[in-house]
């Protein structure tokens, strides 16, 4: 059964959370601050998290930032906030996607279905490695190595530099990208790609600012090479 760690110290809306993700099957364990957000990540098992941005001791981003230090379990972030840096904020930090308050049950558990389905998808190819220039792309064990050294990578960064690599030097629009990674169904916004892309190239192009792997097509999307 998977398991879901949601941290909020809104109690009522945790209490509400809880009970409609497992009317969905998951298994759900709580917490109320920023600082048990860490802990329980740290020494629990959890195939999902679920984080408020504004909390007490620590906020959601610092929790996020903290957890990204050892974990790269999905992270999805509740936000009250509607001011755009926030959003972006929370995605920089590591956060593979996001939620405004207030929402339905019914969107959080789309996002978290979503979400649980595309990182936990199996490979039908039967190419362990994807090898391009300095890197290997190993989808068994969905890491990426450049030059011979790991680069930490969430499960969204894995997806999409999978997405690029298996497709090379192919424009992909940012609705194509936005529907091979975070899938058809997905209803949320469409910058979500532009600020996943901006994360990934800091950790795998030599210069982000003046990217070679992963380039802009400017007015459409982005390709895998120049």
């Amino acid at each position: 059964m998977p398991k879901i760690l949601v941290v909020d110290d809104e109690r009522l809306l945790v209490k509400g959370i809880k009970f409609n993700l497992e009317n969905e099957g998951y298994e759900v364990e709580t917490g109320s601050d920023g600082e048990e957000a860490v802990e329980l990540a740290r020494t629990g098992r959890f195939d999902l998290i679920i984080l408020d941005l504004m909390m007490p001791k620590i906020d959601g981003l610092q929790a996020c930032m903290k957890i990204r230090e050892f974990s790269n379990v999905p992270i999805i972030m509740l936000t009250a906030l509607t001011q755009e840096m926030d959003k972006v904020t929370g995605l920089m930090t590591g956060a593979d996607d996001y939620v405004t308050k207030p929402f339905s049950p019914s969107e959080l558990i789309a996002r978290v279905d979503a979400l649980y389905r595309r990182l936990g998808a199996a490979d039908d190819s039967s190419d362990d490695e994807i090898e391009s220039g300095p890197f290997v792309l190993n989808k068994r064990n969905r890491t990426l190595d450049k030059n011979g050294e790991r680069v930490k990578l969430t499960q969204t960064e894995y997806s999409l530099i999978k997405l690029f690599m298996e497709t090379p030097g192919r424009a992909l629009s940012r609705e194509d990208i936005l529907e091979n990674v975070w899938g058809a169904d997905y209803n949320g916004e469409l910058k979500i790609v532009d600020v996943n892309i901006r994360r990934l190239r800091m950790k795998v192009e030599d210069t982000p600012t003046v990217p070679v792997y992963i380039t802009t097509i400017w007015g459409y999307g982005y390709k895998w090479g120049s």
